[in-house]
């Protein structure tokens, strides 16, 4: 490696959460203010809700239900 051209790396650099958890990890930079992490995004906590307010996926399921060529005889 060329000296003199590669920023510094920091190995304790600190993530700190809205939420209010922090997490240590190597980074360019001294620290980071995250607004979302593991701790508290929905997908991981299971608090996650799947909306389909407008009935889509049925809409789709009887729009290619239609569309499927019928068996003649």
């Amino acid at each position: 490696m060329k000296k003199g051209i590669h920023p510094n790396y920091y190995s304790k650099a600190v993530y700190s959460c809205a939420c209010g958890a922090s997490y240590t990890m190597g980074s360019t930079n001294e620290s980071y203010n995250i607004e979302i992490c593991s701790a508290c995004h929905p997908f991981y906590t299971g608090q996650e809700k799947v909306l389909d307010t407008a009935g889509r996926v049925e809409k789709f399921k009887a729009r290619q239900a239609a569309a499927k060529p019928k068996a003649t005889k």
